[in-house]
């Protein structure tokens, strides 16, 4: 999970190791409420925890086997799914489809239809971000893009796309490893600019000075990045995929699986500032009324407290097949 999901009202339990990593990252000096807490599991007393958010699939017999519970049985659980199935979609089957007591927790509605749940149950909390206000000035007749690992994930991200968008203007591009960027693409430097990794709030005021943000993904979730692009009052371009389609409505910008169609449409927004800005209002709208923080801490409250009231399993029945978080590393705008 991610801060959004550690600012509810809950105490947040997170593993640390010595060595860190993938199953004892911790806070990871993230500035965190204080009601998130790093815990030694050698130590941890397993009846203090009142439930448990899974994220991969081998963390449920690794909380068993350090915990001495089991989740979905004498623990209460839940698995949180952030992304579109890999591998042979639309007949990918989802790793808990086969069992019926841990609910599967989907991030957007169309990663729920995607998946092959099987018969385990599902539901949706979509994404909520928190504020970061109107910062929008577009003072800068380039296209931004925010994008991790685009070499590494390729046509996943729409990197292939890159070209023909630095064609209408030049792009700003933010986020991991996106070094030699330009020169992979064949872009060159004077058409694109690799602007790193830029901490949250450094990143949304470089952001929000280009003039368009350009969401080029092919096969995400739906990226935070447009969310809180729309939040900062940027029009937005985007290529109509996976969830974004509910995301971002017309009059936000362009969404179309027509690249034609969005090259056009960036071309127009860079060049007419005040209808850039007004369909940045629009975009800033729609985000505060879907994509609001406590809508989506409301409704991990309501779910959280929907899994405490569960009756619990014997610990000898076997299962059909504070808040403890294990570790989930990586971001993928």
């Amino acid at each position: 999970m991610d801060g959004r999901f550690v600012r509810g009202r809950h105490e947040y339990l997170l593993p640390i190791l010595p060595g860190g990593g993938a199953w004892g990252l911790g806070r990871a000096g993230r500035e965190w409420p204080e009601s998130v807490r790093e815990v030694d599991l050698a130590t941890l007393d397993a009846d203090a925890v009142d439930a448990v958010v899974l994220q991969r699939p081998e963390e449920i017999d690794e909380v068993a086997r350090t915990l001495g519970r089991m989740p979905g049985v004498d623990l209460p659980a839940v698995f949180v799914e952030h992304n579109t199935p890999k591998g042979n979609f639309p007949n990918t089957r989802h790793p808990l489809a086969d069992q019926t007591s841990i609910p599967v927790v989907h991030v957007t509605h169309f990663n729920r239809l995607a998946w092959d749940n099987g018969s385990a149950p599902t539901m949706v909390i979509e994404h909520g971000i928190p504020d970061p206000g109107q910062l929008y000035t577009g003072e800068v007749p380039e296209l931004g893009v925010v994008v991790n690992e685009p070499l590494r994930r390729g046509r996943v991200t729409g990197t292939d796309l890159l070209p023909a968008f630095a064609s209408v203007a030049p792009l700003q591009v933010f986020g991991m490893k996106t070094d030699g960027l330009a020169a992979a693409t064949g872009i060159g430097d004077s058409r694109l600019t690799s602007r790193g990794d830029l901490k949250t709030r450094d990143l949304h005021r470089e952001l929000a000075r280009c003039r368009v943000y350009v969401h080029p993904m092919r096969w995400t979730s739906l990226g935070l990045s447009l969310l809180e692009a729309m939040h900062l009052g940027m029009p937005v371009v985007v290529l109509a995929c996976t969830e974004a389609p509910r995301a971002v409505p017309p009059e936000a910008g362009a969404i179309s699986a027509n690249v034609d169609e969005l090259l056009r449409s960036a071309e127009r927004l860079v060049a007419n500032p005040d209808e850039a800005r007004r369909r940045g209002v629009a975009a800033r709208e729609a985000a505060l009324e879907r994509y609001g923080l406590g809508k989506f801490q409301d409704h991990w409250d309501e779910l959280l407290a929907d899994l405490r009231n569960r009756p619990r399993r014997s610990v000898n029945e076997r299962p059909d097949e504070g808040i403890l978080v294990p570790a989930r590393e990586g971001k993928n705008p």
